[in-house]
């Protein structure tokens, strides 16, 4: 389903109609300013993974970090 957009102005007259909506729905809320994106409104989740276990198996180790990089790509090389 399409994330529902508003305008300020109408997140304003309708702040809590929309956040209960949001709240029952867990759907997104998009609120504009001039027809851009400005604030997106969801349901709070709570993160059950600790900040490491996020990062797990997303650090490459370098070994060598002052070994050239690609250097048989490169023609210029000797």
């Amino acid at each position: 389903m399409d994330t529902e957009h508003v305008s300020k102005t109408q997140f304003k007259a309708k702040a809590l109609e929309l956040l209960r909506r949001v709240e029952a729905s867990g759907e997104t809320l998009i609120v504009t300013d001039k027809g851009h994106p400005a604030i997106e409104v969801r349901q709070y989740r709570i993160e059950k993974r600790a900040p490491l276990e996020k990062l797990r198996g997303s650090v490459i180790e370098l070994s060598d970090p002052f070994a050239p990089v690609g250097e048989d790509d490169w023609e210029a090389l000797p």
